[in-house]
């Protein structure tokens, strides 16, 4: 069965969430062909998107510019997933503690930015995640990640959290990571995201298989 996948690509690592992409459909029996979205007119034709990181307030400015944001809003509200990553977890909330950041509001959370320190800080933690497909910690790694706070005022449910913060949260069709599962060869966080999410409606792969 085949699949197109966004990636989202006015920052970040585009190349490398279209990989990890690839790698999470291959896993699951699926084909996938990603585009990068620079411009509005593509999203509404991707079946799964993926918003990484790099500058929260960047990020904002361009996809709201370009008239990407309605596009993604849509893309939640027919129920296909999302997945948020880092930056673009902070866009994705309702609140990101930042008034530079015109937030999409498809995560109920506030986020608090660089809560595990800047560049310098970077680290790779073992993450215990609620719904991969075996129990080995994930290997997450973190980048000026941002941590997740008021989860329990909204409907977010939390898979995963590092020293006593939530840092992957999933909402309906949403995920999202405060780290980026895309600088990992373990594709399992896309794979959950995208082919594991019950509340995400992605073509089924009966038939397929």
């Amino acid at each position: 069965m085949s699949l197109t996948a966004g990636v989202v690509a006015v920052q970040g690592d585009v190349e490398e969430h279209a990989a990890a992409i690839e790698r999470a459909a291959q896993a699951h029996n699926y084909d996938v062909t990603v585009h990068e979205i620079r411009e509005s007119g593509l999203v509404p034709d991707c079946d799964l998107l993926a918003m990484p990181g790099g500058e929260s307030t960047t990020i904002s400015r361009l996809i709201h510019s370009d008239g990407i944001a309605p596009e993604i809003r849509d893309h939640v509200d027919a129920g296909k997933p999302l997945l948020a990553t880092c930056a673009g977890l902070i866009v994705a909330s309702s609140d990101p503690n930042d008034d530079r950041v015109d937030e999409l509001g498809l995560l109920d959370v506030a986020v608090e930015r660089n809560a595990f320190g800047r560049q310098r800080d970077s680290f790779e933690a073992p993450l215990a995640v609620d719904g991969l497909a075996d129990d080995e910690p994930y290997p997450a790694v973190f980048i000026r990640a941002p941590a997740i706070d008021d989860v329990e005022s909204g409907d977010a449910e939390v898979l995963a959290a590092w020293d006593d913060r939530p840092v992957a949260v999933r909402q309906g069709p949403v995920v999202g990571t405060a780290f980026h599962p895309e600088l990992t060869p373990d594709s399992r966080i896309h794979g959950l995201a995208f082919f594991e999410n019950e509340a995400a409606d992605v073509p089924t792969l009966e038939g397929a298989k």
